[in-house]
């Protein structure tokens, strides 16, 4: 690994510390800014599982218009990366015959060039980050940069996503045992029956457990 790319390693590593999904994916745009060359605005596509595209922490307000574009579109570097391609450049867009509808609205924007970098592939999403340049012949020697960004936010994403998925998990097993307390209290049930009488509840009116859990306590609070 050269110096440069060594300096940029240890400054992505310092950036992308661990923290919820949330604020973990507005620190992957915002040190895309700030690390990688030429970037002047980036965002995160994530496509969902049922194929919906919705853009998420947008480094400027005109992101979300310019992303939704290609999503309806179905062009640019935007739409390649997060529906099929892991990795998609143009260095000058203006001169680039892929994406003619979508490329009018970006040079409309000031956007001189685009790319798209996958970023991770899961079973419930997978998601790519777009970075725009205001600059025509940007990110025409991204490549080692990029794998090197991409491998280190894959890092921080699927950490991201454990920290959440058990903060959830935490918080529904504490919403069931508030509730199951509650129907004891109510109906002088056992700790069993009242767990029992909840999972059917849920069972017949097809609701998740924890929705009909918060139910009971927001009742038990509010009576």
């Amino acid at each position: 690994m050269d110096e440069d790319l060594f300096h940029h390693a240890r400054h992505l590593a310092q950036s992308l510390t661990p923290g919820d999904l949330a604020s973990t994916l507005s620190r992957i745009t915002a040190a895309a800014v700030e690390v990688l060359p030429d970037v002047t605005m980036a965002s995160i596509t994530v496509r969902h599982t049922d194929g919906r595209l919705e853009t998420f922490a947008p480094t400027d307000d005109v992101l979300m218009e310019l992303d939704a574009h290609q999503y309806d579109l179905q062009q640019g570097p935007c739409y390649e990366t997060a529906t099929d391609e892991a990795y998609v450049v143009s260095s000058n867009l203006a001169a680039d015959p892929r994406w003619p509808d979508y490329t009018k609205v970006a040079l409309a924007a000031g956007v001189r060039a685009q790319a798209g970098i996958g970023l991770f592939d899961a079973q419930r999403f997978q998601g790519a980050l777009n970075l725009y340049s205001h600059r025509v012949g940007a990110f025409e020697d991204l490549g080692p940069l990029a794998a090197l960004f991409s491998h280190q936010a894959a890092i921080a994403i699927g950490y991201a996503r454990e920290v959440s998925d058990l903060r959830q998990a935490i918080a529904t097993r504490h919403e069931i045992g508030a509730a199951v307390g509650v129907v004891m209290e109510r109906y002088q049930l056992s700790e069993e029956r009242a767990f029992a009488f909840l999972a059917r509840l849920s069972q017949d009116r097809n609701v998740k457990l924890r929705e009909i859990a918060r139910e009971f306590v927001a009742g038990d609070e509010d009576g």
